[in-house]
């Protein structure tokens, strides 16, 4: 398949990989569905791409944690262009601090909105992507492969979210749908701004230095390459794939590794 005339739905898309993600497919024709709670920002990015690339792009204001809105997108994805061709779970939080410290109700945010979210949007567009034989996408982590220090919730979720789709990937083994897990490295974008503290405040700053990472725009274009490709799992970086060879075949040593890795990062949680 080409994106021409393809419609895919995209949660998370008015900042970082989910934006990036809408500009890269509208380039290559396909119509967008984009869905975020930042309801104005999503319209005048669905007017930009309408107007540079003469595309159709829909804006649907839609919390993913809550299952009304998540069947609420679909309703309006088919409203407007009459099928579903691809679904891109990309809608995500994160979080930064110590278990032992943490808040639970940070942990049960991470999962409504990275792992409940994926499930609910899967839920309702699912009949339609079996009928045009399209794709289901989750924009995972290395975090799903390999818990992360500080960030147990975050880890859970994209374990949690990993997990779904391979049982759903198995499930539709002979539909002809395609089912992929996508996991990014490190990525230059608002997550770790935005990530919560131990509190549920955003940190409203970076723990990491954003110039030495990959950039929303590059890891788009992976995916995009990857829906093409049908690609099973798409870990993009030598660094991910190392932590996940190394996790399986080494896990202590991979423990401390990572250790190590995370006492560098600014105001480190662990020394």
């Amino acid at each position: 398949m080409d994106f021409k005339n393809k419609v895919v739905i995209i949660t998370g898309a008015s900042s970082g990989i989910g934006k990036a993600l809408a500009e890269e497919l509208a380039k290559r024709g396909a119509n967008l569905v984009l869905a975020a709670r930042q309801y104005v920002t999503l319209c005048e990015i669905t007017n930009h791409l309408e107007t540079k690339y003469a595309v159709k792009a829909l804006a649907v204001k839609a919390d993913v944690s809550e299952e009304t809105d998540c069947e609420f997108l679909i309703q309006q994805s088919l409203i407007t262009f009459g099928k579903v061709d691809v679904l891109i779970n990309n809608a995500g939080i994160s979080m930064r601090a110590l278990f032992n410290d943490l808040d639970l109700s940070v942990l049960k945010n991470l999962m409504n909105v990275n792992f409940w979210g994926s499930v609910y949007c899967t839920k309702y567009a699912l009949p339609e992507i079996l009928k045009t034989k399209g794709s289901i996408v989750g924009v995972s982590s290395i975090a799903g492969y390999r818990g992360l220090p500080g960030r147990t919730g975050y880890s859970s979720s994209k374990f949690a979210m990993n997990g779904f789709m391979e049982a759903l990937r198995t499930e539709l083994l002979k539909t002809g749908v395609h089912v992929m897990v996508a996991c990014p490295g490190f990525t230059t974008s608002n997550i770790r701004v935005a990530a919560l503290s131990k509190d549920g405040v955003s940190h409203g700053e970076t723990s990491m230095e954003e110039g030495e990472m990959m950039t929303a725009e590059e890891v788009a274009i992976r995916i995009a390459n990857g829906i093409l490709a049908r690609k099973r799992t798409l870990i993009m970086t030598g660094q991910g794939k190392l932590t996940v060879w190394l996790n399986k075949l080494l896990p202590a040593l991979t423990d401390s590794l990572v250790f190590k890795h995370f006492t560098k990062e600014k105001n480190a949680l662990i020394k």
